[in-house]
């Protein structure tokens, strides 16, 4: 149940129909730094893969993040030979940045990227896009931590990502295995939403993508791959490790605030049967139950806890009147939260209103109980009061879900205008982004809707959707002859001279969080 959230932005995922188009399916991003030794060998082996076993039309896009070396030359001669390469100049490092150059102006549907150093086997790629095509994930990712993987490494760079793994479980909950592998996918309407949305532009960038889109409850598929670790890496391993953990510091306070706004990523899950209508099934009613089974179980606990320690200040009854009060709040907290998903602070105060008449009718129920026990004993002993606390309170649990289901938390029908999400590109047949264009997000109360800045020369791109089949590979690709597969873009300058973010193609909200100390 989505409720007190606005709508959801996300189209319901689809399976991209096959056949023959002229847009390439898979966008595979190769971001460098100072990769003139190996970007060639990558970049022909990665096409001849691609050639040879995937089935349809792709593109390769090396992405060149400011080398200083001759990786620019290696890069265009690459573009000049090969149809399917094409080639990005940025002015600015990191890897996070120029990933999200690419994929914000991709007009593919499927967008993944690979480090130069080829360390993953390619015969993962074509299973780690494969339920994306298929409509079943939003994104997927290569993990060298399952069980079926099969890894080569040192035991330093081995303990390290144990490591940062397991600070990612405990302190963010994240349940995907493997975050900086260097090989993921995406579907291109979830990048759309999703990438504004991500701060860090270097190694963290990984990290705080798949946080987001798990907390917003999208569909993250994992791979097991074959990993053999790159002996001469210029990953600097203390400083992107520092950097990580800033990047946890900052992503665990925002979602603790609630400053992220998750609702922009959820999507009417038309395949997803707990949103079904079935009949004589209450939607989400066994989840539901579970939820506030556990809720009420800690609950209880820690009124028992109040109540023992109230009552060697006072009475019993203004012992229970507390220990209830108390315990009441943290329960509608709770509720609110994990058993009936309401997300937000709108309603909150309506929510804890009702939860306290929720609570005098459990009061009545335990204040009653104690009354009736001291009047047919006298001075009962205190485990005796306990017992009878218990079995009122376990009553008045039942009668709570009950109230809690249907009159504090009820099921609402979500109404609301669906939002659209437009594409912050627009497909030139001259180079594949020639329309790196600055774009303008407008978000409103009830209901966000990102659309592009008009300009002159350059149509209003629609949204997304899977239009026609899914293209063959074509060869060589008509978009891309020997002198349009080359594109020069300085971030943080536009065509007008006015746009100062030249990674972010779309722009909608911020999310207003900052880390002391941080630049951005």
């Amino acid at each position: 149940m989505r409720t007190d959230s606005s709508p959801g932005t996300l189209p319901a995922r689809e399976h991209l129909p096959a056949g023959n188009a002229g847009t390439p399916v898979l966008d595979v991003v190769i971001p460098v730094y100072n990769e003139e030794k190996d970007l060639e060998p990558c970049v022909r082996r990665l096409h001849e893969h691609l050639a040879r076993t995937f089935p349809y039309a792709f593109r390769i896009t090396v992405a060149d993040n400011a080398s200083t070396d001759g990786t620019p030359r290696v890069a265009a001669r690459l573009a000049e030979q090969l149809p399917q390469v094409t080639a990005l100049r940025l002015e600015q490092k990191g890897r996070g940045r120029a990933l999200r150059t690419v994929w914000s102006a991709s007009d593919a549907p499927v967008l993944a990227y690979m480090d130069a150093d080829l360390s993953t086997d390619l015969n993962a790629l074509l299973p780690l896009v494969a339920p994306l095509i298929s409509g079943h994930s939003d994104l997927a990712i290569g993990s060298r931590l399952a069980r079926a993987s099969r890894v080569v490494r040192g035991p330093k760079r081995e303990f390290i990502s144990r490591a940062y793994n397991l600070i990612l479980r405990g302190s963010l909950q994240a349940r995907f295995s493997d975050a900086q592998c260097g090989f993921k996918a995406i579907r291109r309407d979830v990048a759309q939403v999703l990438l504004p949305l991500v701060e860090d532009t270097g190694w963290f960038f990984d990290t705080e993508m798949l946080v987001l889109a798990e907390r917003a409850g999208l569909r993250i598929h994992e791979v097991p791959v074959d990993w053999v670790d790159d002996p001469d890496s210029t990953v600097h391993i203390v400083r992107t490790a520092t950097d990580d953990l800033k990047g946890v510091w900052r992503i665990g306070r925002a979602l603790a605030t609630g400053s992220l706004p998750l609702d922009r990523l959820t999507r009417p899950f038309g395949d997803d049967p707990r949103d079904r209508d079935i009949q004589d099934v209450p939607r989400g009613l066994v989840r539901q139950l579970v939820g506030f089974c556990v809720v009420g179980g800690l609950s209880t606990l820690f009124y028992l806890v109040l109540y023992s320690v109230f009552r060697q200040l006072s009475g019993s009854q203004i012992a229970n009147a507390l220990a209830l009060l108390v315990s009441a709040v943290a329960n509608t907290a709770a509720n609110r939260r994990l058993t009936f998903g309401v997300r937000g602070r709108g309603g909150a105060v309506r929510h804890q209103a009702q939860g306290l008449v929720v609570f005098a009718i459990g009061l009545a129920l335990t204040s009653g109980s104690l009354a009736a026990l001291n009047a047919a004993g006298g001075s009962p002993a205190h485990s005796t009061e306990l017992a009878v606390l218990i079995a009122a309170n376990l009553a008045a649990t039942v009668l709570r879900f009950l109230l809690f289901r249907a009159w504090v938390f009820p099921d609402r029908p979500e109404d609301g205008p669906v939002s659209t999400v437009v594409a912050a590109h627009t497909p030139s047949a001259h180079t594949p982004f020639a329309h790196l264009l600055p774009a303008t997000a407008h978000a409103t109360a009830s209901s966000p809707t990102y659309a592009t800045t008009s300009v002159p020369g350059h149509a209003t791109p629609a949204p997304y959707r899977p239009e026609g089949p899914l293209p063959r590979r074509p060869l060589p690709h008509p978009a891309y002859g020997p002198h349009q597969t080359t594109a020069q873009v300085r971030a943080g300058e536009a065509a007008d001279g006015t746009w100062r973010d030249g990674t972010m193609p779309l722009q909608p909200v911020r999310p207003h969080y900052t880390a002391p100390g941080d630049p951005r």
